[in-house]
């Protein structure tokens, strides 16, 4: 386990490439961390995604994927299968669509395919991203409406949490999206479970790698933490909206290239 160390923000930024300046960080996953302000960088709505290695055009459309069940998996996914020389990168989608559209990018130009769980309002202030994330060819999933600790929810609360968000996928792209996964939480409660189940979700997705990037300790421990405990079937938990991420993931894809491990959706990890 690396220990996180305070970063400076501004090598940190370098580091990123000059991606974005003074770009507000997204709101972390982790249980009872706090929330930094979104960003109110707004991206261009209809704007087109850029050139991709994968050839498709800009203007592709994909279908959007609906949820389905994989038989011998639990109702909580932590991992796919060990046997496998794949593993998924996970994003918690919030935050300054900039950075998005830059981790989205460098995927892409790698082979790479992410899955992204989307939170509700960011959906609400950046729509055309939905179709952005599908027409890279990722997974696309549903990280509650609000980002707030669904689990310490009352049933009606939680229940809308997850319908309301589910309800703008379907409004943006035709599909409640493949995954449902908890905010501020790892794992889902029974009652969580259970209402994400109701509204069409027959698995939570949740992760075996936590790269702690939204502690914001700087591109090489996020790239070192990973890298110490992913293995072939892993689900690597990352966030969208933190410069340290975009920094880390050229060094965290050859890595993976290197070790014959190939970042691919969850869908495909599991099917």
């Amino acid at each position: 386990m690396v220990r996180v160390t305070t970063t400076n923000r501004r090598g940190v930024l370098r580091t990123g490439a000059g991606l974005v300046t003074g770009c507000a960080l997204a709101a972390g996953c982790g249980t009872g961390q706090g929330a930094p302000p979104a960003s109110a960088t707004s991206a261009t709505p209809g704007s087109a995604p850029p050139a991709r290695a994968s050839g498709h055009s800009a203007a592709t459309s994909h279908p959007a994927p609906v949820p389905r069940a994989y038989p011998g998996q639990p109702a909580q996914i932590t991992h796919g299968p060990r046997t496998r020389p794949q593993v998924a990168l996970t994003f918690h989608g919030q935050g300054d669509p900039g950075l998005a559209k830059s981790l989205l990018g460098t995927a892409e130009q790698r082979g790479a395919r992410l899955t992204v769980l989307a939170v509700g309002t960011w959906l609400d202030e950046h729509p055309d991203l939905a179709r952005r994330i599908l027409d890279g060819g990722h997974d696309l999933g549903n990280h509650t409406q609000r980002h707030i600790s669904i689990n310490a929810m009352a049933e009606a609360e939680a229940r809308k949490e997850i319908t309301d968000c589910a309800d703008r996928l379907r409004r943006l792209t035709g599909s409640i999206g493949t995954w449902f996964r908890p905010s501020r939480a790892p794992t889902a409660s029974a009652l969580v479970a259970r209402l994400a189940r109701a509204v069409g979700y027959p698995h939570v997705l949740s992760y075996d790698v936590d790269s702690l990037d939204y502690t914001r300790p700087g591109a090489d421990a996020v790239t070192r933490k990973v890298l110490a405990e992913v293995r072939g079937g892993s689900v690597v938990s990352l966030h969208f909206g933190y410069p340290d991420t975009v920094a880390a993931l050229p060094a965290v894809l050859h890595e993976l290239d290197r070790r014959g491990l190939r970042a691919v959706t969850t869908s495909e990890l599991l099917s």
